[in-house]
């Protein structure tokens, strides 16, 4: 039976999470597997100002989502309650929280049973390992192997492991024995609560460069859309009246009206065309009289 003090530190603890909850718009949930405690404190205190990080049992942070009857959604969490979180409570945008977590990451050479983190290429090169069991560790896991000036080498860039793959105790091996940091390891949203909506981790993930690309080449159809069909907006007005007036310029001189703006044209206009009428003139007059 737990002691009465117990009892009261959980109740308080579940008190205050509820307040964070009520409190806060965004609630994250992130997994602590394979964090570092030097990562979390460093996360901590560069978020400081802008959200609150808390270590909670799962069954607390239920206990307080059941409390907070004003934000219904919040139950949608309790599925992603699974093994060791932390939690993060802001105001903050979401995706910049995931953008920032995401940049706090560090690459770690990989023990037996880890995820890949992303592909796993070994790239073409000078292993510097002399020859010997090696070459067998190397070709197990399908690198292909030369021997060249007392060193093994590898042959050509090989694709050794996708991301989300298991990493096996042999390869883990090898990739140790070359270097080659296989995984990443810092925190990874599993979901987050925002004002009601919720975005699983993989939704949060945004290709920033490719994002800007897609809303670059958006904005330009939209713009060449809204030309072609003479629709005005702040953006486009000076195109549109540059068009308006190339187009109501060659109008008239099509139908020689005179202005201001293409008198000058027309007399130039007129002038070429009576040069080119007069050397017609004499070829007229020599032309032979029919009999």
């Amino acid at each position: 039976m737990p002691s009465q003090l117990v009892l009261q530190e959980k109740a308080a603890e579940v008190e205050e999470i509820s307040k964070l909850l009520k409190r806060y718009k965004v609630v994250g949930v992130a997994s602590l597997q394979k964090v570092r405690a030097s990562q979390l404190q460093e996360l901590k205190k560069k978020l400081a100002k802008e959200a609150h990080m808390r270590v909670a049992k799962n069954t607390l942070i239920k206990r307080a989502i059941e409390n907070v009857k004003e934000k219904p959604e919040l139950k949608k969490l309790e599925k992603y309650l699974t093994g060791p979180n932390i939690f993060l409570f802001t105001d903050m945008n979401p995706f910049k929280l995931a953008s920032l977590l995401e940049k706090g990451k560090v690459r770690m050479i990989a023990k037996a049973g880890d995820i890949a983190s992303f592909d796993i290429i070994v790239p073409a090169g000078n292993t510097g390992q002399p020859p010997g069991p090696i070459i067998s560790q190397l070709n197990a896991v399908g690198l292909p192997t030369r021997i060249e000036s007392g060193s093994v080498w590898i042959t050509k860039d090989t694709l050794v492991a996708r991301k989300g793959d298991v990493i096996s105790e042999r390869l883990a091996s090898v990739l140790s024995k070359l270097g080659i940091k296989a995984v990443e390891a810092g925190l990874t949203l599993k979901v987050v609560y925002d004002d009601g909506l919720i975005i699983e981790g993989e939704q949060l993930k945004i290709n920033v460069e490719e994002t800007k690309k897609q809303l670059e080449n958006a904005h330009a159809e939209a713009f060449k859309l809204s030309l072609g069909i003479a629709y005005p907006t702040k953006e486009n007005i000076q195109v549109l009246l540059q068009i308006a007036y190339q187009e109501a310029y060659a109008l008239s001189l099509g139908a020689a009206i005179p202005t201001k703006e293409t008198i000058e044209d027309l007399i130039r206009k007129a002038y070429m065309e009576m040069l080119s009428l007069s050397m017609r003139i004499p070829n007229l007059e020599e032309e032979p009289k029919k009999a």
